[in-house]
């Protein structure tokens, strides 16, 4: 690909971002090709579509995250980062606070923020279909795992319809 660089105004210097021919141009992830070799909680998989590990992009997160049917994550945090989400498809709750008793639920078409530091809980309320999230982290995908907490500790998570 030849580009024309006169016809783009680039303000600062965007040579970090540039491939191996010096241009700076789109990275684009195939769908079903996207990395899974990000930090990960038992209980959600995550998968990377624009990240540092295989794009130019240097402060940003951005991807899915999957919950089986009926599962949640292990209590965790995302460090420094930020999070933002979005439940593209099923239902979603969060359970935060000091021993987890504090909830929010969510679903298809809803936002949240994480602050940094924030243990949690990421649940899948359905107990036959997947929860889908879509992700977004800055600087990076951070995860850092925390002890175990039994579902009964849970408000309302066991006796849930």
């Amino acid at each position: 690909m030849n580009a024309d660089r006169s016809r783009y105004v680039l303000d600062g210097d965007p040579s970090p971002w540039a491939d191996a021919n010096g241009l700076v141009v789109p990275v684009v992830t195939r769908g079903g090709l996207e990395p899974d070799d990000t930090g990960q909680s038992p209980g959600a998989t995550r998968v990377s579509g624009v990240s540092p590990q295989h794009t130019p992009a240097q402060r940003i997160w951005f991807g899915q995250v999957h919950n089986l049917a009926g599962f949640r994550s292990v209590p965790h945090h995302h460090g420094e980062a930020e999070t933002g989400g979005f439940v593209l498809s099923g239902r979603a709750r969060i359970y935060f606070g000091e021993r987890f008793e504090d909830y929010l639920d969510m679903s298809e078409g809803d936002w949240v923020f994480v602050p940094p530091f924030m243990p949690h809980v990421e649940c899948n309320l359905d107990r036959t279909r997947p929860l889908t999230w879509m992700t977004t982290r800055t600087p990076d995908n951070i995860v850092v795992n925390l002890p175990q907490v039994a579902d009964e500790e849970l408000p309302g998570w066991v006796d849930r319809p």
